[in-house]
């Protein structure tokens, strides 16, 4: 296959050859980006000679995803990007496991999560199956340690393995707010080193909601999974040791004096986000009137980061297109753009087909479900080139029409594959065969993940986030410094004739365009950050995706420092209005002190290149901006 090199920055050079590049046994490369790509495209082309294609229509297939990963139109999740056309052969980024309420289900599931992360994967739990601390166990005649105890053994299996392998172990938990150990999840993370490697999320229900703001003094009732006995949460319990012995009886019963009311709860949720980022909010309901299989099960998590509800046993393939690279003589070109989301959906199928998923229960409903997350990034560069703030009714209006043709786009393309290809197999009886009466290839097309190394290799805004900063001093080998600028901000300023060297550097140190003289307003309004961006503003932009994508959205309502609690709760309540399905809030500077590092690239946070311990392509949360940062 003849192809052109890809031309790509110094940074994106840096982060492929730190852990993309294929290396031998000492660490010499063995292949270039070209290749990678070469590989990536021939491996997952090796699919299509299933449906009928002919030689040259595998060659030109391998050809068209080559070229839309060397132009960084579009790209693939790390997993693919590293392991395609390898030993290993897991693509997937995503996985969704099981906690079931048994020793061996326990312990089986941390066997898979070894396997899975070990592999280059993310993992995502529930803890709602799990029975209460203290519950009776009448296989032993004791009682459980709950779900914490066991969230604990996750936490540290996960911690161990990250040390041995090229990606880094990323989780997210999950539990729902009416389970009796709810305080103790919520709380969990606020001890110092405690589940650092897990993200987490309270599920949040309609019910709780309509509570909250209908009665909020109404006392809250949590319910055993086990044996189905609900309870009122008495006042002054110790969140870190109470168990369901602590617990009043709900059933038929008044609730005591003070017990905990739903506002109550709702408040530790609310300070936990403003103290430290964490948890977010899933709400649940929402996200399972949109489970396009409810006839195979009920949704109870998500990916690390939150943009993929799963399945048990379920995983799932992301892919990014940059639509910035589409804005072309001030104008967004719709049928480029188009064509490569549809590819894009194609290249997506045919990794279901070539993927090794390492568990058995893993490859089976996938295959069987087919679910693959297409999303964007570059947003923020594409309204920057257009020059339209990010904040405003203008930018909505563009966020919409990309939204609307990106998912129409890839839903057309998808129709088209299940008429060439057949429809996933649990077709029959989903809402696509229910309710749209839509034949479909993938029972789940499209989402929104936050693409932090990915954005970094494409050279744009990482998903559909403001930039973090116009300018910055990114840390290389050597212990050098690199400035790394904005590029639509500096093809306006050169375009302009306002830029200059002191201008970078104020830039680079972080002072915004508010506090430079000799600017216009117009240039204020186009170049905005996440911090100058209202946190509505960043709200409204997620529903508008949101609206479209059946999937969820990843990304971050950032914060000023001076933020209130108030105003968590305002960004909480007005997300759930919009539609979200969920919401997680970064107060600046929540989170105090940063791990020590290596002068390496990686080391740097691909948003706000704060230092971190590593960013190797796995979820997780940067504890500078708040950002996630999958790929």
């Amino acid at each position: 296959m003849q192809t052109f090199e890809p031309n790509l920055s110094p940074n994106a050079l840096r982060a492929l050859e730190a852990r993309y590049l294929r290396k031998d046994i000492s660490g010499r490369l063995l292949e270039t980006p070209g290749g990678m790509f070469q590989r990536v495209a021939r491996a997952v082309a090796a699919a299509e000679p299933a449906y009928g294609a002919s030689p040259a229509e595998v060659e030109q297939t391998e050809r068209d995803f080559y070229e839309m990963m060397a132009r960084t139109e579009f790209l693939p999740n790390s997993p693919t990007l590293m392991n395609a056309g390898r030993q290993l052969g897991m693509l997937s980024a995503c996985f969704v496991l099981p906690i079931d309420d048994s020793i061996d289900a326990i312990f089986e599931s941390v066997k898979h999560t070894a396997l899975i992360q070990k592999a280059g994967g993310g993992t995502g739990f529930s803890f709602d199956r799990l029975r209460p601390t203290g519950d009776y166990v009448a296989s032993s005649g004791g009682t459980t340690s709950g779900p914490i105890s066991f969230w604990r053994v996750f936490c540290e299996a996960t911690r161990a393995i990250q040390q041995g392998a090229f990606r880094r172990g990323a989780n997210m938990g999950m539990m729902s707010v009416d389970r009796p150990d709810i305080l103790k999840f919520i709380s969990a993370k606020e001890r110092p080193g405690e589940f650092e490697n897990f993200n987490i999320s309270v599920k949040v229900t309609d019910e709780f909601i309509r509570a909250l703001r209908a009665d909020p003094a109404r006392p809250h009732v949590v319910a055993n999974p086990h044996t189905g006995e609900r309870y009122y949460l008495p006042a002054g319990l110790d969140v870190a040791t109470y168990s369901i012995h602590d617990l009043a009886p709900a059933d038929g019963r008044p609730a005591p004096p003070r017990a905990v009311t739903c506002r109550q709860v709702w408040d530790r949720i609310v300070r936990g986000a403003w103290a430290g980022g964490e948890p977010g909010l899933c709400f649940i309901d929402r996200v399972n009137a949109d489970n396009p299989t409810p006839h195979v099960g009920r949704i109870e998590a998500t990916n690390p980061c939150g943009e993929q509800p799963l399945l048990d046993y379920e995983a799932c393939n992301l892919g990014s297109v940059d639509v910035s690279k589409f804005i072309r003589d001030g104008l967004l070109d719709e049928a480029a753009f188009a064509r490569t989301v549809r590819l894009g959906v194609r290249f997506l199928d045919d990794v279901i087909d070539v993927n090794n998923y390492v568990i058995p229960a893993v490859t089976d409903i996938c295959r069987r479900n087919r679910k693959i997350g297409l999303g964007i990034m570059g947003l923020a560069d594409a309204l920057m080139e257009l020059e339209i703030p990010y904040d405003s009714e203008e930018g909505l209006a563009f966020g919409r029409r990309v939204a609307e043709l990106f998912t129409r786009e890839a839903f057309a393309a998808d129709e088209e594959l299940a008429r060439r290809r057949g429809c996933f197999a649990n077709w029959l009886g989903s809402t696509w065969d229910v309710r749209r009466h839509r034949p479909m290839r993938n029972a789940a097309v499209t989402t929104v993940a936050p693409t932090g190394t990915l954005s970094l290799i494409a050279g744009c805004s990482g998903g559909i986030e403001p930039v973090y900063a116009l300018a910055f001093y990114r840390h290389v080998l050597g212990g050098q410094e690199m400035l790394d600028l904005c590029g639509p901000f500096l093809r306006y300023a050169r375009r302009h004739g306002v830029w200059n060297d002191d201008l970078a550097r104020r830039l680079a140190e972080r002072t915004g365009l508010d506090r430079i003289d000799g600017l216009d307003a117009r240039i204020r309004e186009i170049f905005v950050t996440a911090h100058d961006v209202a946190p509505a503003w960043h709200v409204r932009m997620q529903a508008v995706f949101q609206e479209h994508v059946d999937g969820a959205i990843s990304k971050t309502i950032n914060l000023p420092a001076d933020a209130t609690l108030k105003d968590v709760e305002d960004v909480y309540q007005l997300a759930f209005d919009l539609g979200c399905k969920g919401v997680t809030v970064y107060r600046d500077g929540c989170r105090t002190g940063q791990p020590m590092t290596t002068e390496k690239l990686d080391a740097l946070c691909p948003r706000c290149q704060a230092l971190l311990e590593e960013i190797d392509g796995a979820c997780s949360r940067c504890p500078s901006c708040g950002a996630p940062l999958c790929s």
